[in-house]
């Protein structure tokens, strides 16, 4: 039998994938994987033998199950009430038996029926055994290249093993290579739905591998190569269950360092993790600013982080009932006790209420050490929210957050209450320094300040965003540091002041920001490159001298980061610098044309 006829006589299917032209020659064919075609030579699945949706076969077997289970328990409870015989089985009691068996089985495996036939039919898949697949590739290969020579310019034999997929461009293909069998079998099962992606890690017990596999089946079902997201070198183990779900890779941030930033007396290296051109080297210039002027002096205003549930009530007397039970001084002890059981380092500062008709949204403030402290704060309004319950049994708990905290978005309450540190931070910059290094002149400075950063802001109906860029330095900041990114909206609330001082000679800068969320514990502070950046400052890890201190001092390195930056921005605002700059450091000179897709 010649190739050409066993191809026919089988499931399989080949498609013959062009090379991209070399130095403008012809298409070469690239041998592809034989792939097969699952509406042909589908293995039996769990959907032949019960015909139904997924979900309809779960719920069968589901109520299956407990039903015969209740079944037998209310048969054998009869018995041993009337003293009959537990082995005395009748009919119906065995057909129970067997059925609570099966449906045990395949709640077992969850996929029961497609688990046990995969013992059956393992052996039969193929309809061509190992030697006749290895016979079919040979033989094929030699038609192909007696069909199609070689060019000098190709070396056929090493061509790379190319995997078809449905949904694949001719100009996008995957290049794989072979896997272990049982690796494979595994990718099968997610495509086809059998295994979830997401349990990968507890039955490989390998996260780096369950990575792997969710990766390469990720490109098989869209068709689409990831292949420059790296997989290697980054601990998986690390984020299990806490920072990250189904991973598949990495993202790569470059991580500049500006400073010396001279603070409170102390130098620190700021690291910076972003990809936009100049930010690193601006903030840098004004770290140098304020170095040579003598530094930059802090204060924590306030040290606190906050969640704020919603609860119902059947009418609005009986919302303002409770606001009054927990606005009363005589009440805040108890519901101090019963705030802090959930930590040893949350403390309950203040609460605030406010009503919306019959809803009642009660702000609780806590301290949180050097955690960040959502979790933390958290757990404390729910111990708080059951003790009330017994007072207040027709409280109707809506939700744990009302956005009266308020948490990821914008609000006035953050601007004006605060949230996380309240931090502002100074420095007086000599005229010296600001013509020499900043090359601008002060009356320009504070004239563009009053008019960009409080006139144009106000124009613009900003909330919190009275500042040239405050965000730029404390995503960067957050980044390095592994803060939630997210919190950079609330974090990046800055009110930038500048004053011309000592008869104009010398110039006065400051930066207010009443609600910088950050930790030095916790979230992604303890992954490895994060961990290194905390390190960097000084502030790794939870202080046992004093809690709270580490957390605190990073809020401040951000705060006078945030000075530094704005320092620099502002000045190539008023010289005119900014587009020069950006034009010549942030912009790419690479041909993404020729980048592969």
């Amino acid at each position: 039998m010649d190739v050409r006829r066993r191809a026919t006589t089988t499931t399989t299917s080949t498609t013959t994938k062009l090379s991209p032209p070399v130095n403008g020659g012809p298409h070469y064919p690239i041998k592809p994987i034989r792939t097969v075609d699952h509406h042909k030579n589908k293995s039996p699945q769990a959907s032949d033998a019960l015909p139904l949706p997924l979900y309809l076969t779960n719920g069968i077997f589901f109520t299956l199950f407990f039903s015969l289970a209740y079944f037998l328990l209310q048969r054998w409870r009869e018995k041993i009430r009337t003293s009959t015989p537990l082995h005395g089985v009748t009919l119906s009691e065995m057909a129970a038996i067997l059925s609570l068996i099966a449906s045990f089985i395949y709640l077992l495996g969850f996929f029961g029926i497609d688990f046990v036939q995969s013992f059956i039919t393992r052996s039969s898949d193929d309809v061509f055994d190992e030697n006749d697949h290895h016979q079919f590739i040979v033989e094929e290969e030699e038609e192909e290249r007696r069909r199609i020579p070689c060019g000098a310019s190709l070396d056929c034999q090493s061509l790379p093993i190319v995997a078809s997929a449905p949904k694949m461009k001719e100009s996008k293909l995957i290049i794989t290579t072979p896997l272990p069998e049982e690796d494979e079998e595994i990718i099968k099962s997610i495509i086809d739905g059998t295994i979830p992606s997401y349990s990968l890690e507890s039955k490989l017990g390998d996260c780096k591998r369950a990575a792997f596999i969710r990766r390469e089946a990720l490109q098989r079902m869209t068709g689409r190569s990831i292949e420059g997201l790296p997989l290697e070198g980054f601990d998986y183990e690390s984020i299990l269950g806490q920072c990250c779900e189904m991973p598949i890779g990495y993202v790569q941030i470059p991580v500049g360092i500006a400073g010396p930033l001279l603070l409170d007396g102390v130098e620190y290296s700021v690291p910076m993790a972003t990809t936009e051109g100049c930010l690193v080297a601006s903030t840098n210039r004004g770290c140098k600013a304020i170095y040579a002027s003598g530094g930059a002096s802090s204060v924590l205003l306030r040290d606190g982080m906050t969640r704020a549930p919603v609860v119902r009530f059947g009418t609005a007397k009986r919302a303002a009932e409770l606001k009054f039970f927990m606005e009363d001084p005589a009440n805040f002890d108890t519901l101090s006790v019963i705030f802090n059981r959930s930590s040893r380092f949350g403390r309950l500062q203040s609460i605030q209420c406010a009503i919306a008709g019959k809803n009642l949204y009660m702000r609780f403030t806590c301290s949180t050490g050097d955690a960040m402290g959502m979790n933390m704060v958290s757990k404390g309004v729910q111990n708080v929210l059951d003790f009330l319950q017994n007072d207040f049994p027709d409280m109707d708990v809506i939700g744990i957050s009302g956005n009266f905290c308020s948490d990821k978005k914008p609000a006035a309450v953050n601007w004006i209450e605060g949230r996380g540190k309240s931090v502002v931070c100074e420095a007086i910059i000599s005229e010296e320094v600001v013509r020499k290094v900043l090359k601008t002149n002060i009356p320009a400075l504070v004239e563009l300040n009053m008019l960009k950063n409080l006139a144009g802001s106000a124009l613009a109906g900003a909330l919190g965003g009275f500042n040239a860029h405050a965000s730029n330095i404390v995503s960067a900041v957050f980044i390095a540091t592994g803060q939630d990114p997210a919190q950079n909206i609330e974090s990046s609330h800055c009110i930038t002041m500048m004053e011309a001082v000592n008869d104009g000679r010398d110039l006065h800068v400051s930066v207010s920001m009443p609600s910088i969320e950050v930790g030095t514990v916790g979230g992604g502070t303890q992954l490895a490159s994060q961990s290194a950046c905390l390190n960097l400052l000084g502030v790794k890890g939870a202080s046992k001298e004093a809690p709270g201190s580490n957390s605190r001092l990073l809020a401040s390195i951000v705060a006078g980061s945030v000075l530094a930056g704005e320092l620099s921005l502002m000045s190539a605002l008023a010289a005119g610098q900014l587009v020069k700059s950006h034009m010549k450091y942030n912009r790419s000179s690479k041909d993404i044309s020729k980048t592969a897709a």
